[in-house]
C-alpha cells in the first residue's frame, strides 16, 4: 500500500458462536489501528457456513462489539451475499489460464492420498487435470482449482512475525469453486478484502498458514497486497490456549460479570501489545499509541487479577453520569429491575463515595446497597450483632442532635465524635452500629458519606427504626 493511502482494517467473525474474548481483542486491535490513523474499521460477517451460522449468533457478535464500544463504519457486510462476486473472480482466473477445471472425484482423491501415505510421499493432492487440453474434458461435474507454483519458495513479510517462508511444494492447487459451483472460504476472504479496500489484515496467527494459500489469489489477480499482521493467541494462566476451563471466554460473559467496557478495552489492548510500562490508559491514549510494532510474538496470558485491577481504576476514573449509565445498562443486560427515580438520584449523589475500590459493577452496586434498600432494612447477621442494647442506647442520643445539625460532614463528624467521648469510647467503635443502622451491612461506605447521601430525614428514620 502507498504511504498516503487511508488505512482500512476489518474484523471478520463467523457467526457460529458467541464473540470469543480472543476475537474481541482482534477486533480491538483493528479498531485502535484504524481509529488512531483516521481510517476505517469495517465489519464483515463470514456467514458462508449455512449449517452453523445463525441470526442469533450474528446478533450476539454485534451486541458484544457494541458493548465493548467498538463502533464500525458502514453496514456489516455478509460474505454469503457476495457468492456471485466470488465465483466471478474464479471464472476470470479460469479464463486466463491461471486456474483449471478438476474432474477428480472424492474417491480418486482419497485413493491418491492413501497410496501416497503407503509410499511415504506427500499427501498433498496433485490433480492430473492441471495441464489437460480443455478439448478433452468430460461432461461431468468439476471443481475449479488455482495453479500454485510447484517449485521454489514463497516469503511473506508480516508486521508481527517478520519474514515467513514456505516451500511451494507444500502449497496445493487450492479449490476455488466446489463442484456445485459454490465458492470456498479462502477465495471469498481474499475477494472481500480486496473489494472492501482493506489495507491491513490484523488477525490471529492461527491464520498464518492460510495467508500463503490466499497469496496465490493476490498473485494471480495482480492485486495489491495488504499489510499482514498475525497476532499470537491468548493463553490461560497455565500457558495453554484460553478455554472454558480457565473461566469465561465469551465477551458477553464478561459483560454479565460486570466488568466495565473501558476496563476491558484497556486490559485487552495490553494483552499482547505494550507501550513502555504503561498499564492504565484512556481510549484516546490507546488510539494514539497503538502500533503493530508494539505487538509481541509470544502468546499473551490472561490474568484475571490484572483485569480486575485495571477495571477498578477505570471505575474510579469514570465520569459519574457515564458510570451511572453503564450501571443501568448492566442491570438491563442481566435482567435486574431498572433503578427507580429515587434510587437513580441517590446513586448519582453517592457516586463519589461508591467508585473507589470497586473492581466490578456488581461490587459497586453492593456498596450502594444503603441507597437501593428500603425501610424496614433487612439487617444481615454480622451487622445485627453490632446493634446490642448499649449501642442502640448511645445511637438514640444522636437522633435529636441530628434534627438541628447543619448536615455538613464536619458537623456530623463532630457530633458523633462528641457522643463517643461522652461515653468514653472511640469514634470507630460507633461506626459499626451506625453502619448497621444505616445500611444493614457490616461493610459499606463511610457512615458520614451515607448520612450525607441519605439526607437528614432518611438518616433519622433509619436510626429511629434501629434503636426502637
Amino acid at each position: 500500500m502507498s504511504a498516503d493511502q487511508p488505512v482500512v482494517t476489518r474484523f471478520a467473525p463467523s457467526p457460529t458462536g458467541a464473540l470469543h474474548i480472543g476475537g474481541a481483542r482482534t477486533a480491538l486491535f483493528n479498531w485502535l489501528f484504524a481509529r488512531g490513523r483516521g481510517g476505517k474499521f469495517l465489519l464483515r460477517i463470514e456467514d458462508t457456513d449455512k449449517s452453523r451460522s445463525t441470526p442469533e449468533n450474528r446478533q450476539a457478535i454485534l451486541d458484544g462489539l457494541t458493548w465493548l464500544g467498538l463502533d464500525w463504519d458502514g453496514e456489516p457486510i455478509s460474505q454469503a451475499e457476495r457468492a456471485d462476486r466470488h465465483a466471478e473472480v474464479a471464472h476470470q482466473l479460469l479464463a486466463e489460464g491461471k486456474a483449471y477445471k478438476c474432474f477428480a472425484t472424492p474417491e480418486e482423491i482419497d485413493a491418491f492420498r492413501e497410496a501416497a501415505r503407503a509410499e511415504g510421499r506427500s499427501t498433498l493432492f496433485q490433480s492430473p487435470w492441471r495441464d489437460v487440453d480443455p478439448a478433452t474434458h468430460p461432461d461431468a461435474p468439476y471443481a475449479v482449482r488455482i495453479k500454485a507454483p510447484r517449485e521454489g519458495k514463497t516469503t511473506l513479510t508480516d508486521a508481527v512475525q517478520g519474514d515467513v517462508t514456505w516451500s511451494n511444494d507444500q502449497i496445493d492447487d487450492m479449490i476455488l469453486l466446489r463442484s456445485d459451483g459454490s465458492p470456498v472460504y479462502m477465495l471469498a476472504v481474499v475477494v472481500d478484502d480486496h473489494d472492501m479496500g482493506v489495507t491491513h489484515i490484523i488477525r490471529g496467527d492461527d491464520h498464518l498458514a492460510n495467508a500463503f494459500r490466499q497469496n496465490l489469489i493476490y498473485e494471480a489477480m495482480g492485486w495489491a497486497k495488504p499489510v499482514l499482521a498475525h497476532i499470537p493467541l491468548i493463553f490461560g494462566p497455565d500457558g495453554k490456549k484460553l478455554s472454558k476451563r480457565h473461566g469465561a471466554t465469551g465477551a458477553a460473559e464478561y459483560q454479565h460479570m460486570g466488568y466495565p467496557a473501558a476496563g476491558m478495552r484497556n486490559y485487552l489492548a495490553r494483552l499482547g501489545w505494550s507501550h513502555g510500562d504503561d498499564e492504565f490508559f484512556t481510549d484516546e491514549q490507546a488510539q494514539d499509541w497503538f502500533g503493530l510494532d508494539g505487538i509481541g510474538k509470544s502468546p499473551a496470558r490472561f490474568d484475571f487479577k490484572k483485569l480486575a485491577n485495571i477495571c477498578g481504576q477505570h471505575i474510579a476514573a469514570a465520569e459519574n453520569a457515564a458510570l451511572l449509565h453503564e450501571l443501568e445498562e448492566f442491570r438491563a443486560a442481566i435482567g435486574d429491575p431498572a433503578f427507580t427515580p429515587e434510587q437513580r438520584d441517590g446513586m448519582s449523589r453517592a457516586m463519589y463515595c461508591l467508585k473507589d475500590r470497586a473492581k466490578t459493577l456488581p461490587e459497586l452496586i453492593e456498596k450502594a446497597h444503603f441507597i437501593l434498600a428500603s425501610r424496614p432494612l433487612e439487617i444481615e447477621e454480622k451487622a445485627a450483632a453490632q446493634l446490642d442494647s448499649v449501642s442502640r442506647g448511645i445511637l438514640s442520643e444522636l437522633t435529636p442532635q441530628l434534627q438541628s445539625a447543619s448536615w455538613e460532614r464536619e458537623e456530623l463528624e463532630a457530633l458523633v465524635a462528641a457522643l463517643a467521648e461522652r461515653h468514653d469510647t472511640k469514634l470507630g467503635k460507633l461506626a459499626g452500629p451506625l453502619r448497621a443502622a444505616l445500611a444493614g451491612r457490616s461493610v459499606s461506605p463511610s457512615v458520614f458519606d451515607m448520612m450525607l447521601v441519605l439526607g437528614r430525614e432518611e438518616t433519622i428514620a433509619r436510626l429511629e427504626e434501629a434503636t426502637a
